[in-house]
């Protein structure tokens, strides 16, 4: 690698050079093919995301699916439970609170939800 400098940073001329040399280095260099192996499709996947004041949580693990969305506005909060085998939804529920919930029961709300499925799959 190739470093030059002087006194406190790098002159224009020495920069574009060092930045050429790289530039040819990454080019020139042989690539190494990485195989990540894929993921299981029996594993769990949860991923989490934020939805405006709520959240909403979807779940797979091969061809089932479980999602809950926690939807909070100033007047109320709606929960959306639903649980899908292939294309057939085996649960399809909502529950209507007459307050919207605060952070942290929604984040409580979620995280239940997560360790409920978690509890009746099977581990691989």
């Amino acid at each position: 690698m190739v470093y030059c400098g002087i006194g406190d940073g790098y002159n224009p001329a020495m920069l574009s050079c060092l930045l050429h040399i790289c530039l040819w280095m990454v080019l020139t260099s042989s690539l190494t093919v990485v195989s990540v192996p894929a993921l299981a499709a029996d594993e769990l996947q949860i991923a989490v995301s934020k939805k405006g004041l709520g959240k909403e949580v979807v779940m797979t693990q091969g061809a089932r699916e479980w999602f809950m969305l926690v939807e909070v506005t100033p007047e109320n909060t709606v929960i959306v439970r639903q649980e899908k085998d292939r294309d057939q939804y085996v649960l399809d529920e909502s529950e209507t609170h007459d307050r919207p919930l605060a952070p942290g029961e929604v984040d409580a709300a979620i995280n239940d939800y997560i360790n409920s499925v978690k509890t009746r799959v099977p581990k691989q």
